[in-house]
Protein backbone atom coordinates (compact mmCIF):
# COMPACT_ATOMS: atom_id res chain seq x y z
CA UNK A 1 0.00 0.00 0.00
CA UNK A 2 2.84 2.38 0.92
CA UNK A 3 4.57 1.75 -2.39
CA UNK A 4 1.32 2.26 -4.29
CA UNK A 5 0.60 5.52 -2.44
CA UNK A 6 4.15 6.77 -2.99
CA UNK A 7 3.97 6.00 -6.70
CA UNK A 8 0.62 7.74 -7.07
CA UNK A 9 1.81 10.75 -5.05
CA UNK A 10 5.03 11.11 -7.03
CA UNK A 11 3.21 10.78 -10.33
CA UNK A 12 0.52 13.29 -9.29
CA UNK A 13 3.18 15.72 -8.09
CA UNK A 14 4.98 15.44 -11.42
CA UNK A 15 1.80 15.99 -13.42
CA UNK A 16 0.59 18.78 -11.09
CA UNK A 17 3.90 20.58 -11.39
CA UNK A 18 3.94 20.24 -15.18
CA UNK A 19 0.37 21.38 -15.62
CA UNK A 20 0.85 24.39 -13.36
CA UNK A 21 4.22 25.27 -14.79
CA UNK A 22 3.10 24.98 -18.42
CA UNK A 23 -0.04 27.00 -17.75
CA UNK A 24 1.93 29.61 -15.84
CA UNK A 25 4.52 29.89 -18.59
CA UNK A 26 1.72 30.46 -21.14
CA UNK A 27 0.19 33.14 -18.95
CA UNK A 28 3.62 34.71 -18.49
CA UNK A 29 4.08 34.90 -22.24
CA UNK A 30 0.72 36.67 -22.57
CA UNK A 31 1.10 39.10 -19.70
CA UNK A 32 4.94 39.34 -19.74
CA UNK A 33 5.21 38.70 -16.02
CA UNK A 34 8.50 37.58 -14.42
CA UNK A 35 8.69 33.75 -14.23
CA UNK A 36 7.92 32.04 -10.93
CA UNK A 37 10.77 30.33 -9.12
CA UNK A 38 11.23 26.51 -9.12
CA UNK A 39 10.57 26.29 -5.38
CA UNK A 40 7.06 27.67 -5.75
CA UNK A 41 6.22 25.49 -8.72
CA UNK A 42 7.61 22.37 -7.08
CA UNK A 43 5.97 23.10 -3.75
CA UNK A 44 2.59 23.61 -5.29
CA UNK A 45 2.97 20.52 -7.43
CA UNK A 46 3.88 18.49 -4.35
CA UNK A 47 0.88 19.87 -2.47
CA UNK A 48 -1.44 18.90 -5.31
CA UNK A 49 0.15 15.48 -5.45
CA UNK A 50 -0.25 14.84 -1.71
CA UNK A 51 -3.87 15.97 -1.81
CA UNK A 52 -4.55 13.61 -4.70
CA UNK A 53 -2.74 10.81 -2.86
CA UNK A 54 -4.84 11.26 0.27
CA UNK A 55 -8.01 11.25 -1.83
CA UNK A 56 -6.96 8.04 -3.53
CA UNK A 57 -5.99 6.48 -0.23
CA UNK A 58 -9.40 7.27 1.19
CA UNK A 59 -10.99 5.61 -1.80
CA UNK A 60 -8.81 2.52 -1.36
CA UNK A 61 -9.88 2.27 2.26
CA UNK A 62 -13.47 1.68 1.14
CA UNK A 63 -14.98 5.16 1.04
CA UNK A 64 -18.56 5.15 -0.15
CA UNK A 65 -18.93 5.68 -3.90
CA UNK A 66 -20.30 8.98 -5.21
CA UNK A 67 -24.07 9.04 -5.69
CA UNK A 68 -25.26 8.59 -9.27
CA UNK A 69 -26.02 11.72 -11.27
CA UNK A 70 -29.70 12.62 -11.11
CA UNK A 71 -31.74 12.54 -14.31
CA UNK A 72 -32.40 16.01 -15.76
CA UNK A 73 -35.71 17.60 -14.80
CA UNK A 74 -37.80 18.14 -17.97
CA UNK A 75 -39.35 21.27 -16.37
CA UNK A 76 -35.95 22.93 -15.92
CA UNK A 77 -34.62 24.75 -19.00
CA UNK A 78 -31.21 23.48 -20.06
CA UNK A 79 -28.22 25.69 -19.29
CA UNK A 80 -26.56 27.26 -22.31
CA UNK A 81 -23.13 25.91 -23.14
CA UNK A 82 -20.32 28.44 -22.79
CA UNK A 83 -19.29 30.04 -26.07
CA UNK A 84 -15.79 29.40 -27.41
CA UNK A 85 -13.40 32.34 -26.86
CA UNK A 86 -13.67 33.63 -30.43
CA UNK A 87 -17.46 33.85 -30.17
CA UNK A 88 -17.68 35.48 -26.76
CA UNK A 89 -19.79 38.68 -26.92
CA UNK A 90 -17.98 41.97 -26.53
CA UNK A 91 -17.97 43.41 -23.04
CA UNK A 92 -20.36 46.30 -22.74
CA UNK A 93 -19.36 49.61 -21.18
CA UNK A 94 -20.64 49.96 -17.64
CA UNK A 95 -20.54 52.78 -15.11
CA UNK A 96 -17.97 50.74 -13.19
CA UNK A 97 -15.49 51.04 -16.09
CA UNK A 98 -12.60 53.24 -14.89
CA UNK A 99 -12.67 56.64 -16.56
CA UNK A 100 -10.13 59.47 -16.50
CA UNK A 101 -10.84 62.17 -13.90
CA UNK A 102 -11.67 64.83 -16.50
CA UNK A 103 -14.20 62.44 -18.09
CA UNK A 104 -16.00 61.90 -14.79
CA UNK A 105 -16.81 65.59 -14.72
CA UNK A 106 -18.83 65.09 -17.89
CA UNK A 107 -20.49 61.78 -16.98
CA UNK A 108 -24.00 63.10 -17.60
CA UNK A 109 -23.08 64.51 -21.04
CA UNK A 110 -21.29 61.28 -21.98
CA UNK A 111 -24.28 59.11 -21.00
CA UNK A 112 -26.74 61.26 -22.94
CA UNK A 113 -24.46 61.51 -25.97
CA UNK A 114 -23.79 57.78 -26.02
CA UNK A 115 -27.53 57.11 -25.93
CA UNK A 116 -28.06 59.56 -28.79
CA UNK A 117 -25.38 57.87 -30.89
CA UNK A 118 -26.88 54.43 -30.25
CA UNK A 119 -30.22 55.76 -31.47
CA UNK A 120 -28.71 57.27 -34.63
CA UNK A 121 -26.69 54.12 -35.32
CA UNK A 122 -29.77 51.90 -34.96
CA UNK A 123 -31.97 54.27 -36.96
CA UNK A 124 -29.75 54.26 -40.04
CA UNK A 125 -28.39 50.74 -39.60
CA UNK A 126 -24.76 51.84 -39.51
CA UNK A 127 -22.24 49.04 -38.81
CA UNK A 128 -19.94 51.27 -36.78
CA UNK A 129 -19.55 54.81 -35.50
CA UNK A 130 -16.77 56.56 -33.57
CA UNK A 131 -17.05 59.79 -31.59
CA UNK A 132 -14.55 62.12 -29.96
CA UNK A 133 -15.16 65.21 -27.81
CA UNK A 134 -12.76 67.78 -26.41
CA UNK A 135 -13.48 70.57 -23.93
CA UNK A 136 -11.15 73.58 -23.85
CA UNK A 137 -8.50 71.69 -25.79
CA UNK A 138 -8.56 68.49 -23.70
CA UNK A 139 -10.05 65.26 -25.04
CA UNK A 140 -12.66 64.15 -22.51
CA UNK A 141 -14.42 61.35 -24.34
CA UNK A 142 -13.77 59.05 -27.29
CA UNK A 143 -15.56 55.79 -27.96
CA UNK A 144 -16.46 53.40 -30.74
CA UNK A 145 -19.84 51.73 -31.18
CA UNK A 146 -20.46 48.73 -33.41
CA UNK A 147 -18.00 47.25 -35.86
CA UNK A 148 -15.18 48.61 -37.98
CA UNK A 149 -15.13 45.27 -39.81
CA UNK A 150 -18.36 43.30 -39.75
CA UNK A 151 -16.98 40.17 -41.42
CA UNK A 152 -14.19 39.70 -38.88
CA UNK A 153 -16.11 41.17 -35.94
CA UNK A 154 -13.54 43.90 -35.31
CA UNK A 155 -15.10 46.47 -32.98
CA UNK A 156 -14.83 50.20 -33.49
CA UNK A 157 -12.49 52.00 -31.08
CA UNK A 158 -11.07 55.52 -30.79
CA UNK A 159 -8.08 54.50 -32.93
CA UNK A 160 -10.27 53.31 -35.83
CA UNK A 161 -9.30 54.96 -39.13
CA UNK A 162 -12.07 55.91 -41.56
CA UNK A 163 -12.70 58.07 -44.59
CA UNK A 164 -13.34 61.67 -43.55
CA UNK A 165 -14.62 62.65 -47.01
CA UNK A 166 -15.22 66.40 -47.43
CA UNK A 167 -13.59 67.37 -44.13
CA UNK A 168 -10.54 67.05 -46.39
CA UNK A 169 -11.58 70.45 -47.82
CA UNK A 170 -11.03 72.09 -44.42
CA UNK A 171 -7.57 70.51 -44.26
CA UNK A 172 -6.74 71.82 -47.72
CA UNK A 173 -7.82 75.30 -46.59
CA UNK A 174 -4.99 75.28 -44.03
CA UNK A 175 -2.46 74.75 -46.82
CA UNK A 176 -3.97 77.62 -48.82
CA UNK A 177 -4.04 79.88 -45.75
CA UNK A 178 -0.39 79.19 -44.89
CA UNK A 179 0.67 80.08 -48.44
CA UNK A 180 -1.48 83.22 -48.35
CA UNK A 181 0.03 84.30 -45.02
CA UNK A 182 3.54 83.75 -46.45
CA UNK A 183 2.74 85.93 -49.47
CA UNK A 184 3.13 83.02 -51.90
CA UNK A 185 -0.52 82.90 -52.98
CA UNK A 186 -2.89 85.64 -54.11
CA UNK A 187 -6.50 84.60 -53.57
CA UNK A 188 -7.95 87.08 -56.06
CA UNK A 189 -6.05 86.64 -59.31
CA UNK A 190 -7.09 84.19 -62.07
CA UNK A 191 -6.07 80.60 -61.37
CA UNK A 192 -4.24 80.45 -64.72
CA UNK A 193 -1.46 82.47 -63.06
CA UNK A 194 -0.58 79.30 -61.12
CA UNK A 195 -2.08 76.58 -63.32
CA UNK A 196 -1.94 77.55 -66.99
CA UNK A 197 -3.10 74.01 -67.83
CA UNK A 198 -6.60 75.06 -66.76
CA UNK A 199 -8.11 76.87 -69.76
CA UNK A 200 -9.58 80.36 -69.58
CA UNK A 201 -13.36 80.33 -69.34
CA UNK A 202 -16.33 82.07 -70.89
CA UNK A 203 -19.93 82.29 -69.75
CA UNK A 204 -22.60 83.16 -72.30
CA UNK A 205 -19.96 84.56 -74.65
CA UNK A 206 -18.29 86.72 -71.99
CA UNK A 207 -14.77 86.08 -70.67
CA UNK A 208 -14.81 85.44 -66.94
CA UNK A 209 -12.21 84.84 -64.23
CA UNK A 210 -12.06 81.95 -61.80
CA UNK A 211 -10.05 82.83 -58.69
CA UNK A 212 -8.76 80.86 -55.73
CA UNK A 213 -11.16 82.66 -53.37
CA UNK A 214 -14.17 81.72 -55.51
CA UNK A 215 -13.02 78.09 -55.68
CA UNK A 216 -12.73 77.87 -51.88
CA UNK A 217 -16.34 79.01 -51.32
CA UNK A 218 -17.85 77.03 -54.25
CA UNK A 219 -18.69 80.16 -56.24
CA UNK A 220 -16.54 79.38 -59.30
CA UNK A 221 -19.22 77.78 -61.50
CA UNK A 222 -17.17 74.57 -61.88
CA UNK A 223 -19.43 71.53 -61.82
CA UNK A 224 -19.72 68.85 -59.15
CA UNK A 225 -20.43 65.20 -60.12
CA UNK A 226 -23.59 66.04 -62.08
CA UNK A 227 -22.64 66.90 -65.68
CA UNK A 228 -26.09 67.94 -66.91
CA UNK A 229 -26.20 71.73 -66.54
CA UNK A 230 -29.93 71.87 -67.27
CA UNK A 231 -30.80 69.54 -64.39
CA UNK A 232 -28.62 71.47 -61.96
CA UNK A 233 -30.15 74.82 -62.96
CA UNK A 234 -33.70 73.48 -62.71
CA UNK A 235 -33.05 72.10 -59.26
CA UNK A 236 -31.52 75.38 -58.08
CA UNK A 237 -34.52 77.28 -59.47
CA UNK A 238 -36.88 74.92 -57.64
CA UNK A 239 -35.00 75.40 -54.37
CA UNK A 240 -35.04 79.17 -54.80
CA UNK A 241 -38.79 79.15 -55.48
CA UNK A 242 -39.42 76.96 -52.45
CA UNK A 243 -37.35 79.26 -50.25
CA UNK A 244 -39.14 82.35 -51.59
CA UNK A 245 -42.51 80.72 -50.96
CA UNK A 246 -41.51 79.91 -47.40
CA UNK A 247 -40.42 83.52 -46.84
CA UNK A 248 -43.72 84.87 -48.21
CA UNK A 249 -45.74 82.52 -46.02
CA UNK A 250 -43.68 83.54 -43.01
CA UNK A 251 -44.37 87.22 -43.73
CA UNK A 252 -48.10 86.51 -44.09
CA UNK A 253 -48.17 84.67 -40.76
CA UNK A 254 -46.33 87.58 -39.10
CA UNK A 255 -48.89 90.03 -40.54
CA UNK A 256 -51.75 87.93 -39.23
CA UNK A 257 -50.24 87.87 -35.76
CA UNK A 258 -49.80 91.63 -35.76
CA UNK A 259 -53.46 92.08 -36.73
CA UNK A 260 -54.54 89.62 -34.09
CA UNK A 261 -55.78 87.20 -36.70
CA UNK A 262 -56.19 83.61 -35.66
CA UNK A 263 -56.76 80.71 -38.02
CA UNK A 264 -58.78 77.79 -36.79
CA UNK A 265 -57.49 74.26 -36.47
CA UNK A 266 -59.28 73.06 -39.61
CA UNK A 267 -57.65 75.71 -41.79
CA UNK A 268 -54.24 74.96 -40.33
CA UNK A 269 -54.65 71.27 -41.17
CA UNK A 270 -55.76 72.08 -44.73
CA UNK A 271 -52.78 74.39 -45.21
CA UNK A 272 -50.35 71.74 -43.96
CA UNK A 273 -51.90 69.16 -46.31
CA UNK A 274 -51.52 71.49 -49.32
CA UNK A 275 -47.86 72.15 -48.43
CA UNK A 276 -47.15 68.42 -48.17
CA UNK A 277 -48.83 67.77 -51.53
CA UNK A 278 -46.89 70.57 -53.20
CA UNK A 279 -43.64 69.34 -51.76
CA UNK A 280 -44.32 65.79 -52.95
CA UNK A 281 -45.13 67.09 -56.43
CA UNK A 282 -41.90 69.06 -56.40
CA UNK A 283 -39.86 66.04 -55.40
CA UNK A 284 -41.43 63.79 -58.01
CA UNK A 285 -41.74 66.26 -60.87
CA UNK A 286 -39.58 65.39 -63.83
CA UNK A 287 -37.61 68.65 -64.25
CA UNK A 288 -36.05 68.49 -60.79
CA UNK A 289 -35.48 64.77 -60.58
CA UNK A 290 -31.76 64.12 -60.88
CA UNK A 291 -29.32 61.56 -59.63
CA UNK A 292 -27.82 62.11 -56.20
CA UNK A 293 -24.06 62.06 -55.75
CA UNK A 294 -23.96 58.33 -54.98
CA UNK A 295 -25.56 57.55 -58.34
CA UNK A 296 -22.89 59.46 -60.26
CA UNK A 297 -20.28 57.37 -62.06
CA UNK A 298 -17.34 59.65 -61.27
CA UNK A 299 -17.72 58.99 -57.56
CA UNK A 300 -16.65 55.39 -58.20
CA UNK A 301 -13.55 56.04 -60.30
CA UNK A 302 -10.93 53.30 -60.10
CA UNK A 303 -8.28 55.09 -62.14
CA UNK A 304 -5.04 56.12 -60.45
CA UNK A 305 -3.95 59.73 -61.10
CA UNK A 306 -0.30 60.55 -60.57
CA UNK A 307 -0.80 64.19 -59.60
CA UNK A 308 -3.35 66.98 -59.34
CA UNK A 309 -2.54 68.40 -62.78
CA UNK A 310 -3.41 65.07 -64.39
CA UNK A 311 -6.73 64.98 -62.50
CA UNK A 312 -7.82 68.24 -64.17
CA UNK A 313 -8.61 66.44 -67.41
CA UNK A 314 -11.81 65.09 -65.82
CA UNK A 315 -13.48 68.52 -65.89
CA UNK A 316 -11.20 71.30 -67.16
CA UNK A 317 -12.84 71.47 -70.61
CA UNK A 318 -16.42 71.45 -69.28
CA UNK A 319 -18.38 74.73 -69.44
CA UNK A 320 -19.05 76.73 -66.31
CA UNK A 321 -22.55 76.26 -64.92
CA UNK A 322 -22.93 79.97 -64.10
CA UNK A 323 -20.98 83.21 -63.97
CA UNK A 324 -18.30 83.00 -61.25
CA UNK A 325 -19.36 84.74 -58.06
CA UNK A 326 -23.06 84.87 -58.89
CA UNK A 327 -24.27 81.54 -57.46
CA UNK A 328 -23.28 78.74 -55.11
CA UNK A 329 -22.65 75.23 -56.42
CA UNK A 330 -20.85 72.78 -54.14
CA UNK A 331 -17.97 71.33 -56.14
CA UNK A 332 -15.36 68.78 -55.12
CA UNK A 333 -13.66 69.24 -58.49
CA UNK A 334 -13.04 72.86 -57.54
CA UNK A 335 -10.81 71.54 -54.77
CA UNK A 336 -8.94 69.34 -57.23
CA UNK A 337 -7.96 72.57 -58.98
CA UNK A 338 -7.03 74.07 -55.58
CA UNK A 339 -4.65 71.14 -55.00
CA UNK A 340 -2.88 72.03 -58.26
CA UNK A 341 -2.67 75.66 -57.11
CA UNK A 342 -1.10 74.56 -53.80
CA UNK A 343 1.50 72.54 -55.70
CA UNK A 344 2.53 75.45 -57.92
CA UNK A 345 2.49 78.08 -55.14
CA UNK A 346 4.43 75.93 -52.64
CA UNK A 347 6.83 74.16 -54.96
CA UNK A 348 5.93 70.82 -53.34
CA UNK A 349 3.71 67.98 -54.38
CA UNK A 350 0.30 68.45 -52.81
CA UNK A 351 0.51 65.31 -50.62
CA UNK A 352 4.04 66.16 -49.43
CA UNK A 353 2.92 69.65 -48.44
CA UNK A 354 -0.10 68.27 -46.60
CA UNK A 355 2.01 65.72 -44.72
CA UNK A 356 4.18 68.58 -43.46
CA UNK A 357 1.03 70.29 -42.16
CA UNK A 358 -0.22 67.08 -40.53
CA UNK A 359 3.15 66.71 -38.82
CA UNK A 360 2.98 70.29 -37.50
CA UNK A 361 -0.55 69.71 -36.19
CA UNK A 362 0.45 66.36 -34.61
CA UNK A 363 -2.09 64.54 -36.80
CA UNK A 364 -0.02 61.39 -37.06
CA UNK A 365 -2.77 59.02 -38.23
CA UNK A 366 -4.10 61.25 -41.02
CA UNK A 367 -3.04 60.05 -44.48
CA UNK A 368 -4.29 59.99 -48.04
CA UNK A 369 -6.37 56.91 -48.81
CA UNK A 370 -4.53 54.37 -50.93
CA UNK A 371 -5.31 50.70 -51.36
CA UNK A 372 -1.78 49.27 -51.28
CA UNK A 373 -0.30 50.50 -47.97
CA UNK A 374 -1.02 48.67 -44.75
CA UNK A 375 -2.85 51.25 -42.60
CA UNK A 376 -3.32 50.09 -39.03
CA UNK A 377 -6.89 50.14 -37.67
CA UNK A 378 -8.41 50.96 -41.08
CA UNK A 379 -12.12 50.17 -41.15
CA UNK A 380 -14.07 48.57 -43.96
CA UNK A 381 -16.86 50.54 -45.62
CA UNK A 382 -20.44 49.47 -46.22
CA UNK A 383 -23.68 50.25 -48.01
CA UNK A 384 -27.10 48.63 -48.23
CA UNK A 385 -28.03 47.08 -51.58
CA UNK A 386 -31.48 47.16 -53.20
CA UNK A 387 -32.57 44.21 -51.07
CA UNK A 388 -31.53 46.13 -47.93
CA UNK A 389 -28.67 43.75 -47.27
CA UNK A 390 -25.40 45.10 -45.90
CA UNK A 391 -22.63 44.75 -48.49
CA UNK A 392 -19.08 45.97 -48.92
CA UNK A 393 -18.67 49.09 -51.03
CA UNK A 394 -16.92 48.74 -54.38
CA UNK A 395 -13.25 49.61 -54.69
CA UNK A 396 -12.61 53.28 -55.47
CA UNK A 397 -9.46 55.30 -56.09
CA UNK A 398 -9.65 58.80 -54.62
CA UNK A 399 -6.42 60.12 -56.12
CA UNK A 400 -8.41 62.50 -58.36
CA UNK A 401 -9.79 64.31 -55.28
CA UNK A 402 -7.25 64.18 -52.47
CA UNK A 403 -7.96 67.82 -51.61
CA UNK A 404 -11.74 67.58 -51.69
CA UNK A 405 -12.41 64.18 -50.14
CA UNK A 406 -9.48 61.77 -50.16
CA UNK A 407 -8.06 61.57 -46.64
CA UNK A 408 -8.34 59.02 -43.84
CA UNK A 409 -8.20 59.99 -40.18
CA UNK A 410 -9.31 59.26 -36.61
CA UNK A 411 -11.57 61.22 -34.28
CA UNK A 412 -8.52 62.05 -32.16
CA UNK A 413 -6.67 63.68 -35.06
CA UNK A 414 -9.76 65.61 -36.07
CA UNK A 415 -10.08 66.94 -32.50
CA UNK A 416 -6.47 68.14 -32.67
CA UNK A 417 -7.21 69.89 -35.95
CA UNK A 418 -10.37 71.52 -34.63
CA UNK A 419 -8.58 72.76 -31.51
CA UNK A 420 -5.70 74.19 -33.57
CA UNK A 421 -8.24 76.19 -35.58
CA UNK A 422 -10.09 77.29 -32.42
CA UNK A 423 -6.84 78.37 -30.77
CA UNK A 424 -5.90 80.52 -33.76
CA UNK A 425 -9.37 82.02 -33.82
CA UNK A 426 -9.29 83.02 -30.13
CA UNK A 427 -5.65 83.72 -29.27
CA UNK A 428 -5.93 87.36 -30.34
CA UNK A 429 -8.48 87.98 -27.55
CA UNK A 430 -6.07 86.64 -24.92
CA UNK A 431 -2.88 88.41 -26.05
CA UNK A 432 -3.48 91.51 -23.93
CA UNK A 433 -4.02 89.50 -20.74
CA UNK A 434 -1.26 86.95 -21.40
CA UNK A 435 1.67 87.98 -23.57
CA UNK A 436 3.39 84.60 -23.14
CA UNK A 437 0.89 82.70 -25.27
CA UNK A 438 2.30 80.92 -28.29
CA UNK A 439 1.01 82.00 -31.71
CA UNK A 440 -1.67 79.93 -33.40
CA UNK A 441 -0.91 77.77 -36.43
CA UNK A 442 -2.95 80.30 -38.40
CA UNK A 443 -3.13 83.98 -37.45
CA UNK A 444 -6.28 85.32 -35.77
CA UNK A 445 -7.09 87.53 -38.76
CA UNK A 446 -6.74 84.50 -41.04
CA UNK A 447 -9.10 82.42 -38.93
CA UNK A 448 -11.56 85.30 -38.76
CA UNK A 449 -11.56 85.41 -42.55
CA UNK A 450 -11.98 81.63 -42.82
CA UNK A 451 -14.92 81.54 -40.39
CA UNK A 452 -16.77 84.56 -41.83
CA UNK A 453 -19.84 83.57 -43.91
CA UNK A 454 -19.57 84.46 -47.60
CA UNK A 455 -22.53 86.08 -49.41
CA UNK A 456 -24.45 84.04 -52.02
CA UNK A 457 -23.48 80.75 -50.38
CA UNK A 458 -25.41 77.91 -48.75
CA UNK A 459 -24.76 75.48 -45.92
CA UNK A 460 -26.63 72.35 -46.90
CA UNK A 461 -26.24 70.58 -43.54
CA UNK A 462 -27.70 73.52 -41.55
CA UNK A 463 -30.00 75.98 -43.32
CA UNK A 464 -29.37 78.53 -40.56
CA UNK A 465 -25.81 79.03 -41.78
CA UNK A 466 -23.76 79.87 -44.84
CA UNK A 467 -20.60 78.52 -46.36
CA UNK A 468 -17.43 80.41 -45.49
CA UNK A 469 -13.95 79.29 -46.60
CA UNK A 470 -13.98 75.48 -46.51
CA UNK A 471 -16.20 75.56 -43.40
CA UNK A 472 -19.90 76.03 -42.86
CA UNK A 473 -20.62 78.74 -40.29
CA UNK A 474 -23.73 79.50 -38.24
CA UNK A 475 -23.72 82.94 -36.61
CA UNK A 476 -25.02 83.86 -33.18
CA UNK A 477 -28.65 84.95 -33.31
CA UNK A 478 -31.61 85.44 -30.99
CA UNK A 479 -34.83 86.99 -32.27
CA UNK A 480 -37.05 86.90 -29.17
CA UNK A 481 -36.41 87.14 -25.46
CA UNK A 482 -36.48 83.89 -23.47
CA UNK A 483 -36.71 81.97 -26.77
CA UNK A 484 -34.37 79.98 -28.96
CA UNK A 485 -30.79 81.21 -28.91
CA UNK A 486 -28.73 80.23 -31.92
CA UNK A 487 -25.08 79.59 -31.00
CA UNK A 488 -22.16 80.49 -33.19
CA UNK A 489 -20.35 77.43 -34.51
CA UNK A 490 -18.31 76.18 -37.48
CA UNK A 491 -18.48 72.71 -38.97
CA UNK A 492 -17.94 70.60 -42.05
CA UNK A 493 -19.60 67.33 -42.91
CA UNK A 494 -18.41 64.60 -45.25
CA UNK A 495 -20.02 61.97 -47.42
CA UNK A 496 -18.00 59.40 -49.37
CA UNK A 497 -18.51 55.90 -50.71
CA UNK A 498 -19.32 53.94 -47.55
CA UNK A 499 -18.53 56.74 -45.11
CA UNK A 500 -19.99 59.79 -43.35
CA UNK A 501 -18.28 62.31 -41.07
CA UNK A 502 -18.51 65.62 -39.26
CA UNK A 503 -16.16 67.98 -37.45
CA UNK A 504 -17.86 70.68 -35.38
CA UNK A 505 -16.33 73.52 -33.35
CA UNK A 506 -18.49 75.36 -30.79
CA UNK A 507 -16.45 78.31 -29.46
CA UNK A 508 -17.09 79.61 -25.97
CA UNK A 509 -18.77 83.02 -25.97
CA UNK A 510 -15.95 85.29 -24.81
CA UNK A 511 -15.43 88.98 -24.21
CA UNK A 512 -12.77 91.09 -22.55
CA UNK A 513 -14.44 90.72 -19.15
CA UNK A 514 -14.53 86.89 -19.17
CA UNK A 515 -11.03 85.94 -20.33
CA UNK A 516 -9.20 86.47 -17.05
CA UNK A 517 -7.34 83.35 -15.89
CA UNK A 518 -8.36 81.50 -19.03
CA UNK A 519 -6.29 80.17 -21.89
CA UNK A 520 -7.26 79.24 -25.46
CA UNK A 521 -8.71 77.16 -26.92
CA UNK A 522 -12.03 77.69 -25.17
CA UNK A 523 -14.96 75.67 -26.47
CA UNK A 524 -16.22 72.25 -27.48
CA UNK A 525 -14.96 70.25 -30.46
CA UNK A 526 -16.86 67.16 -31.65
CA UNK A 527 -15.79 64.71 -34.34
CA UNK A 528 -17.83 61.74 -35.56
CA UNK A 529 -16.92 59.23 -38.27
CA UNK A 530 -19.06 56.36 -39.57
CA UNK A 531 -18.49 53.52 -42.05
CA UNK A 532 -21.86 53.98 -43.77
CA UNK A 533 -22.68 56.56 -46.44
CA UNK A 534 -25.54 59.08 -46.41
CA UNK A 535 -25.69 59.47 -42.63
CA UNK A 536 -26.38 63.08 -41.59
CA UNK A 537 -24.27 63.75 -38.50
CA UNK A 538 -24.11 67.54 -38.08
CA UNK A 539 -27.25 67.85 -35.96
CA UNK A 540 -26.07 64.98 -33.75
CA UNK A 541 -22.66 66.61 -33.30
CA UNK A 542 -24.28 69.93 -32.37
CA UNK A 543 -26.52 68.26 -29.77
CA UNK A 544 -23.50 66.51 -28.27
CA UNK A 545 -21.52 69.77 -28.17
CA UNK A 546 -24.36 71.53 -26.37
CA UNK A 547 -24.60 68.69 -23.82
CA UNK A 548 -20.93 69.08 -22.93
CA UNK A 549 -21.20 72.85 -22.94
CA UNK A 550 -24.06 72.59 -20.43
CA UNK A 551 -22.01 70.35 -18.11
CA UNK A 552 -19.10 72.75 -18.30
CA UNK A 553 -21.33 75.76 -17.60
CA UNK A 554 -22.82 74.03 -14.54
CA UNK A 555 -19.39 73.53 -12.96
CA UNK A 556 -18.30 75.91 -10.19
Amino acid sequence: MYRLLSAVTTRAATHGSCAWGCGRRAAHQRARLPPLGPVWVGGLGLGLGLALGVKLAGGLRGASPAPPTAAPDPETPPQAEPLPPQEQPLAQWSPQTPTPPHSRRFARAIDRSRDLLHRIKDEVGAPGIVVGVSVDGKEVWSEGLGYADVENRVPCKPETVMRIASISKSLTMVAIAKLWEAGKLDLDIPVQHYVPEFPEKEYEGEKVSVTTRLLISHLSGIRHYEKDMKKVKEEKAYKALKMMKGTMESDQEKELKEKGGKSNEKNDFAKAKIEQDNEAKGRNSKPCKRKNDFEQGELYLKEKFENSIESLRLFKNDPLFFKPGSQFLYSTFGYTLLAAIVERASGYKYLDYMQKIFHDLDMLTTVQEENEPVIYNRARFYVYNKKRRLVNTPYVDNSYKWAGGGFLSTVGDLLKFGNAMLYGYQVGLFKNSNENLLPGYLKPETMLMIWTPVPNTEMSWDREGKYAMAWGVVEKKQTYGSCRKQRHYASHTGGAVGASSVLLVLPEELDAATINNKFPPRGIVVSIICNMQSVGLNNTALKIALEFDKDRSDMP
